[in-house]
């Protein structure tokens, strides 16, 4: 089971890269690693850094994908984040949470949706 979760996390993951380069976000990294744990997707779009949280979903038999984002993964996110900008060495700049919520089926988005802004960094 948590193999095939895995899986679906990566293929919601490419979707969502790509989804996101149809929108004029440059792909800065993905898959940023760091002791507290993964930002999925950092991104550039005009001015800003965005940090991409991907929720992907078979189903919405439990809710919808972005409803899955806690508030204890929207504090781990804004820590992870604060560490990517210090270890870059990036200061001075405008940054943002997104979420791209993506349904699946057959191995097939059938509905992403993207949530710019989507929270206020929680510390």
């Amino acid at each position: 089971m948590v193999d095939t979760r895995k899986k679906l996390g990566n293929r919601g993951e490419k979707v969502a890269a790509k989804f996101l380069r149809k929108q004029n976000y440059q792909i800065i990294e993905k898959n940023y690693r760091s002791h507290l744990g993964e930002i999925d997707i950092v991104a550039k779009e005009d001015e800003s850094i965005v940090f991409v949280e991907v929720k992907t979903r078979c189903s919405t038999d439990f809710g919808l994908p972005e409803e899955a984002l806690s508030y204890d993964k929207r504090r781990r996110l804004s820590k992870l984040a604060l560490g990517y900008l210090a270890h870059r060495r990036i200061k001075d700049t405008n940054c943002r949470f997104d979420v791209v919520s993506i349904l699946m089926d057959n191995n097939r988005a059938n509905h992403i949706k993207l949530i710019k802004n989507a929270f206020p960094a929680v510390y």
